[in-house]
């Protein structure tokens, strides 16, 4: 579901103007801290989900394991954030 939604992320934003982020004050603080560390989080996420997927077809349980242990936590911080930055950003959409 995450490939599918970055795939028409990419597509949307190839073909669409930026939308500028209005807010003003404090909330705009917190919006640039959560999307900068969304966007610096999110370049790890597709290696360590393809290489946990990829220990676990192979069987190697223990070195999955590893992986999922770092990948899963920064996964559904990614995950969460790209939400929140989605409803930060619906009023200028």
């Amino acid at each position: 579901l995450s490939s599918v939604f970055l795939i028409s992320y990419v597509i949307y934003h190839m073909t669409h103007e930026s939308a500028r982020f209005g807010g003003e004050g404090a909330i705009r603080t917190v919006y640039f801290i959560v999307l900068i560390s969304h966007i610096i989080l999110s370049v790890p996420v597709i290696p360590l989900a393809l290489l946990s997927i990829y220990r676990g077809w192979t069987n190697n349980i223990d070195r999955h394991k590893k992986v999922v242990k770092f990948a899963y936590p920064v996964w559904l911080y990614v995950a969460s954030t790209g939400v929140m930055v989605y409803l930060f950003m619906q009023p200028y959409y």
